[in-house]
């Protein structure tokens, strides 16, 4: 007997699906038939959870975002418990930026930006996200003993954000990105 997926293990098939193809191919990439071939389910089903392509991509970045946010928040949580040198820093940005290699994973989220961007009714998803990157950001400044680390948090993911599109455009080594840091952390410290 064939299994048939639940609604809610559908969509998220769908939205894990959508993400790849992103990820892949960018969002002209993303067409009804594609996602139910990738996601393995029927060609009706993308269109029955799924209204409409803004409907699709909307809940595919809220769907990163939450993951992201759970994800960093639990980084944020394992800062604030202990003090930071700079190697745990580095370390930890290493972490946050995914390892040395770009695969799908790692590109959907820029194209989801970007599509933000041209789609305010996205932009508050992006916000979450980004706020999400703040706090993290500003937990491991605090840690290091940075003055006025919630100012500076935004600036860091500013770079960081840079570095890690830098490194998708040109394949640079993720080491570039946690250099870049290492170099910025000491001015800041005061050391």
């Amino acid at each position: 007997m064939i299994r048939v997926p639940k609604a809610s293990e559908t969509r998220q098939r769908i939205i894990d699906a959508v993400l790849r193809i992103i990820g892949q191919d960018g969002i002209a990439g993303v067409t009804n038939r594609r996602i139910a071939t990738e996601a393995a389910i029927s060609l009706g089903s993308v269109t029955y959870h799924f209204e409409t392509q803004h409907e699709l991509l909307r809940e595919s970045l809220l769907h990163f975002v939450a993951e992201e946010t759970r994800r960093l928040a639990e980084l944020a949580d394992q800062c604030q418990a202990q003090v930071i040198d700079l190697d745990g820093a580095a370390a930890m940005v290493a972490q946050v930026a995914g390892g040395t290699e770009f695969d799908s994973r790692h590109i959907a989220p820029f194209e989801l930006y970007i599509q933000a961007g041209r789609d305010e009714r996205l932009r508050a998803a992006a916000t979450d996200c980004f706020d999400a990157y703040d706090q993290l950001a500003a937990q491991i400044l605090t840690g290091l003993g940075v003055p006025d680390a919630e100012r500076l948090a935004r600036t860091c993911v500013a770079l960081v954000f840079g570095q890690q599109l830098r490194r998708l455009a040109t394949g640079s080594p993720a080491e570039e990105l946690v250099d870049a840091l290492l170099v910025l952390l000491p001015g800041l410290h005061g050391d």
